[in-house]
């Protein structure tokens, strides 16, 4: 078949050899896969890759409502200690976000490479049981009712198939899992020229993320912590492609002009070009076939948002998939990744794209325009909470029925609960989380044995009358003021009597 098939209804046969294949071992699919081997799911990890630990890292910026992932998942704590934050988010020269009035635990943005982030989430996948199959490159994949056929090549020449239940395609841009299923990916290029640069300084910044602009050039220094930086910049007026040899030369040359200094940058260990493109794929599900991260859309560097929306939709997708293989909801649960994470990543392409377009403006309209946002943002109270909501993510709701409370689809805070337990504590054991008010007592209620088969109740620490069941990835799914017992107890039992394992 064409890759096309679906399998509205169907559960996947017992006999299949792996219930889950992952494609990719960059942040998404180590997030996804620790995820479902926490929820019980046999997944199998591929990676063309080589294993090692390479510090040529892209991103370099952990949001507020990534790290409150991190948290639900016992390791916010463990990468804060990689790196160092910063409270204050500089767009252009006049326009910068102060991050500490984030309602969130997390006020700030946390400055650390991505290889971090990916050393941590391996160390949780493999103590989950993931199994990982390095040098393992997917040449196709056919799919039909029941399962999905993976061709793929071993580290030694030897070729073989693989079945598995459901397959997420986390392979970064250029996407074997994407082409194989025939998704397209429009866009464009926003930046046709960029350079990155690994190099050691002669003097210290004054901060651990440096970024400014003048004329037609543009610079970023962000510290690794061990006394390398990571240099990135463009010049306008000399695009290239991306084979175009680079210099260290040229990069303090950009540099100088874009900062003032090239704090004496010396010793590159690594110089390299690249393009900047924004592009999403239609369709996030196809079938058994699922994208993520830059699989599924890719942004431009603006506001450090692509590697933090792609972990989003790791958690977005991997507790429904745990749900739909364990036979605790239906597979049409599995449609709500594509109407939740679809609108959020075209969101953050407008968001990224918009910003790199009005840093980049040299038309004197665009200019003018750029002006009147920074000046906008720089006296409206609601439109900066707005922009720091959108950049950070905590600002991201999904789609709730009609009539349903305002509370349905929003991020919940990581509020305190009774007894000085954290909201986000409660959900380390990957279950939904009840919180209710003290006089809402279930009586028949047990602590659940295993993730989502009931939620674990929590009590609010003060006098709150709502009650809220919260999602495993920290997203309200119900709400209700003022409900009682009874009230309550047939709201749960009208989402858990199908999770009941038959």
């Amino acid at each position: 078949m064409n890759g096309t098939a679906t399998s509205k209804g169907l559960h996947p046969s017992a006999a299949s050899t792996h219930p889950v294949i992952v494609v990719g071992a960059g942040p998404t699919g180590l997030l996804l896969a620790g995820d479902l081997a926490k929820a019980g799911v046999r997944v199998t990890l591929l990676e063309k890759r080589p294993h090692q630990v390479s510090n040529l890292s892209r991103a370099f910026g952990v949001h507020a409502r990534t790290l409150e992932q991190f948290d639900a998942r016992g390791l916010a704590d463990d990468l804060l200690a990689t790196g160092s934050t910063i409270t204050r988010l500089r767009l252009f020269r006049r326009l910068s976000l102060d991050l500490s009035t984030l309602p969130s635990r997390f006020p700030f943005l946390l400055i650390t490479p991505q290889y971090e982030v990916e050393r941590l989430l391996e160390q949780r996948a493999r103590r989950l049981g993931v199994r990982f199959r390095y040098e393992t490159e997917l040449l196709a994949l056919r799919q039909d009712a029941d399962g999905v056929d993976l061709d793929v090549r071993n580290g030694d020449g030897t070729t073989a198939t693989l079945r598995a239940a459901y397959v997420v395609g986390t392979d970064g841009h250029r996407s074997t899992v994407r082409r194989a299923i025939g998704q397209p990916f429009p866009g464009v290029s926003v930046i046709t020229s960029l350079f990155l640069a690994d190099v050691r300084l002669a003097e210290k910044p004054d901060s651990v993320l440096t970024v400014d602009g003048a004329g037609d050039v543009f610079a970023m220094i962000a510290s690794f912590g061990d006394g390398w930086y990571r240099v990135m910049g463009w010049n306008r007026r000399n695009e290239v492609p991306d084979d175009h040899p680079l210099h260290l030369d040229e990069v303090k040359d950009v540099t100088r002009r874009a900062l003032g200094t090239d704090y004496g940058m010396h010793d590159a260990r690594w110089l390299s070009r690249f393009h900047s493109d924004e592009r999403q794929a239609p369709r996030y599900r196809v079938g058994r076939v699922f994208l993520a991260g830059d699989a599924a859309h890719i942004h431009s560097p603006a506001g450090g948002q692509g590697m933090n929306t792609g972990l989003q939709d790791a958690a977005n997708l991997s507790w429904k998939l745990a749900a739909v293989l364990r036979e605790q909801a239906p597979d049409s649960l599995l449609d709500t990744y594509q109407s939740e994470r679809h609108p959020v990543g075209k969101a953050v392409l407008r968001s990224s794209g918009g910003l790199v377009r009005l840093a980049r403006a040299h038309h004197p309209a665009l200019r003018a325009l750029r002006a009147a946002v920074t000046a906008f943002v720089n006296t409206a109270a609601p439109a900066r909470t707005k922009a720091l909501a959108r950049i950070t993510g905590i600002g991201y709701r999904y789609p709730a029925p009609r009539g349903a409370h305002p509370l349905t689809g929003t991020r919940v805070p990581d509020v305190t609960l009774a007894g000085g337990r954290r909201l986000y504590e409660a959900l380390r054991g990957g279950h939904f989380v009840l919180i209710t008010p003290p006089t809402v007592q279930l009586t028949h209620h047990t602590a659940p044995d295993e993730p989502g088969t009931q939620p674990a109740v929590e009590h609010w620490a003060d006098d709150r009358r709502t009650t809220v069941l919260v999602r495993p990835d920290g997203y309200a799914t119900w709400a209700q003021d003022d409900a009682g017992t009874a009230a309550v107890e047939a709201a749960v039992a009208a989402r858990f009597t199908l999770t009941s394992r038959r």
